[in-house]
């Protein structure tokens, strides 16, 4: 079938591509053109594993375009694909620019009957609003019918979420954009939920907010742990062996970040409150969430005289290993508070340097500055205090020995419980972790 997909982000680009992998002929739109270069050269403007080998594979088979002329990858596409950014406004709505300005390219460029697919995450009933505002600019006599697909796809693992996806949730209005949007997906051969566009929608609201609920929830237990005692992982583990409760988001940590978790509460909380109704969980979470990602730091806050003129390591940039996203990370946060505070910052990620430095360039900052560094051992050597943001491998890979030899103070304060406190205190190291 010949598709069109409007914006390579996460969401577009992935769909994109694992589109022409189960044999449709897909065109991808972005405004870019330098975007839309490096794409074409099998060069993925995302981080995200497995998907420049699809992109490069699909590429040569004549499957996969890329363009910066949405007019001509509209006109006689059979389905539209709209995976554009819907971003969090200061109030915590959805800012539905892009979306719009999206549908109104397709409305005055489609010469043939065409279903148009909003996988963005949207608030509730905005697919019905879509298929008017389309209607509306409607420039020729054809038939356009509007779907909600969510996807559920995370940062590191987008490929295979896509790909072997637990199921696949299609929304719609009429049997035959139904069973449009199943030969559509029949190649995959995975299970597909049809139900109502607005319950698809409120289904992703749904499904984000329930595993952000549990990230926090948990978290507030470790906090908890620390003050009776007990310990995170233990209660973690006798937890997991539940199956009405499962193994999966029991890891407490410094909070979620990304694309996702944090603008999707927002956006729910905000949805609720507009008609009338308080989502108290949801809120709570949200609450939970902005605490917990500087916790740490108020921790080294009472332990330190002060950060100012002292050499900071940061391990970890990225909101979470796999992906090079800083997008509601911890790690700024933190940054931010320790900038403030006049600490001479090292940091150390394998893949997000270049997108920290779009927030904090590298020199002096304020009272602080931050230098980015190759490698674990160059943030540490000399350093008075470490930060650990993120569960990266070369991280992890980091012994409680190194951090005796290396550091001038063996100081850590770990966000992600990579090591054992009683590992550590053998070391030599004052350790401090969650709910431990």
């Amino acid at each position: 079938m010949k598709l069109a997909v409007a914006g390579t982000g996460y969401v577009g680009l992935v769909a994109g591509v694992c589109f022409a992998e189960v044999g449709h002929r897909v065109t991808c739109v972005d405004i870019d053109e330098e975007k839309v270069r490096l794409m074409e050269q099998g060069i993925s403007p995302i981080y995200e594993e497995g998907l420049e080998e699809l992109m490069v594979k699909n590429n040569a088979t004549g499957r996969l375009h890329y363009t910066t002329d949405y007019r001509e990858a509209y006109r006689d596409a059979e389905a539209v694909f709209i995976g554009v950014g819907t971003p969090e406004k200061e109030d915590g709505s959805a800012d539905l620019a892009h979306l719009a300005t999206v549908c109104r390219q397709i409305a005055e460029s489609v010469e043939r009957d065409c279903l148009v697919v909003v996988k963005s995450t949207v608030p509730v009933g905005t697919n019905d609003k879509v298929e008017q505002f389309i209607h509306d600019f409607l420039v020729r006599d054809v038939k356009v019918e509007v779907a909600s697909n969510p996807e559920f796809l995370a940062q590191g693992t987008a490929v295979r979420d896509t790909l072997q996806a637990a199921r696949i949730i299609i929304g719609t209005e009429s049997k035959e954009a139904e069973e449009k949007l199943m030969e559509i997906y029949r190649p995959f051969g995975l299970p597909i939920v049809s139900v109502k566009r607005r319950s698809a929608e409120m289904i992703k609201y749904a499904c984000n907010d329930f595993l952000a609920l549990k990230i926090s929830y948990m978290n507030d237990i470790a906090n908890l742990c620390e003050l009776v005692g007990a310990d995170i992982l233990d209660v973690a583990q006798g937890m997991s062996y539940d199956e009405r409760i499962g193994a999966r988001f029991l890891n407490a940590g410094i909070g979620f970040g990304g694309s996702c978790f944090p603008k999707d509460t927002k956006a729910l909380k905000y949805l609720a409150r507009q008609h009338g109704y308080i989502l108290q969980t949801v809120e709570a979470c949200v609450d939970v969430n902005l605490r917990q990602k500087t916790r740490l730091f108020e921790k080294a806050k009472q332990r330190m005289i002060t950060f100012e003129g002292l050499k900071v390591a940061v391990l970890g940039l990225t909101f979470k290993a796999g992906t090079d996203d800083l997008r509601e990370a911890p790690s700024v946060d933190n940054i931010r508070l320790l900038l403030a505070q006049g600490a001479q910052i090292y940091a150390y990620d394998p893949a997000g340097v270049e997108r920290a430095k779009e927030k904090f360039p590298e020199g002096s900052i304020g009272k602080g500055s931050i230098r980015y560094v190759k490698d674990p051992k160059e943030a540490l050597e000399g350093a008075a205090i470490c930060f650990v943001f993120t569960e990266w491998s070369q991280i992890r890979s980091v012994t409680p020995e190194d951090y005796k030899q290396w550091m001038r103070i063996p100081l850590v304060y770990d966000g992600r419980n990579l090591y054992a406190p009683g590992d550590m205190k053998k070391a030599g190291v004052e350790y401090y972790s969650i709910g431990r």
